[in-house]
């Protein structure tokens, strides 16, 4: 796997073949026709493999001890910077990315339910402390799990918030996702934005 993303990453999927896999990794054609019936199905297991990473991730803040609003936001933030970082660090996968859009979209299925349903906790938890004042929890989870994925393209080109620095942003995303679940203005004392 470590193998074939690297190639992918340097050659693109359509200039890398099973051979190539077979031969950086020293094993042999056969063996990798065990496992995957052709590149394709191995690029989808490389991307796969990138999304169960960024799950843990935003599972580890799900679980973190700060409040709901913190975790809304710390969770936005592991979204798409861990997205950026992925695309960014895979060289020509980040061109794959994109030319095969639809294709990537089909493989994080299973990631986008998963990432709705710990967006889905952190709200619920929110209503059970009275902190979050939604009248769907289930509806808001899409929202906001849909706006970070509107939000990756834009992200990973450095197109948000031309002129405006880290810090000002930081704030007024946290801001908005207060406004968004009906709290008040964001405490930000012993938090580090």
């Amino acid at each position: 796997m470590d193998v074939a993303r690297d190639l992918f990453a340097r050659k693109g999927l359509e200039s890398t073949t099973m051979n190539d896999i077979a031969a950086a990794s020293k094993r042999g054609r056969r063996t990798l026709y065990t496992y995957f019936r052709n590149k394709e199905e191995l690029y989808t297991a490389v991307v796969e493999t990138e999304l169960d990473r960024l799950s843990e991730k935003l599972d580890e803040v799900a679980a973190m001890d700060i409040s709901p609003e913190h975790k809304l936001f710390m969770l936005a933030y592991t979204h798409l910077n861990s997205t950026k970082e992925t695309v960014g660090r895979n060289g020509s996968l980040r061109a794959e990315f994109f030319r095969n859009i639809w294709t990537v979209e089909t493989v994080r299925r299973a990631f986008d339910r998963e990432e709705r349903h710990i967006i889905r906790r952190v709200l619920q938890e929110g209503v059970d402390a009275g902190r979050f004042h939604i009248e769907s929890v289930a509806l808001m989870a899409d929202v906001f799990h849909y706006a970070l994925k509107g939000l990756e393209v834009p992200y990973i080109y450095d197109r948000l918030g031309v002129g405006v620095s880290e810090e000002q942003a930081k704030v007024f995303v946290m801001r908005l996702i207060c406004r968004a679940m009906g709290t008040n203005e964001p405490d930000f004392d012993g938090f580090l934005i």
